[in-house]
């Protein structure tokens, strides 16, 4: 088995299933692809969340729990967010 691949939020907006483009969601940091799910058409389920995106927080919204995710093929990480560095001034 290879190396995970890990996505950048960038990378991941070019997964939004629109336009021939395969549809990448992430949850709680790791990314996965929706793109053969009937729910995930053209990118968006159910006109309610869109793919290419970190839906790590809306996922706490939904009806429906993580365990849904196991429907779906886990594609690799969801790069650590970059902070600031504070302590230059």
């Amino acid at each position: 088995m290879g190396e995970e691949r890990t996505f950048t939020l960038e990378e991941l907006a070019k997964y939004n299933g629109k336009n021939g483009e395969r549809a990448y969601v992430a949850i709680a940091g790791r990314v996965y692809d929706v793109t053969d799910s009937l729910l995930w058409s053209g990118g968006d389920h159910q006109g309610s969340h869109q793919a290419g995106r970190d839906l790590t927080a809306e996922l706490e919204l939904a009806p429906h729990g993580p365990d849904n995710l196991d429907r779906v093929k886990p594609l690799g990480v969801l790069a650590a967010k970059k902070t600031p560095d504070t302590a230059k001034t």
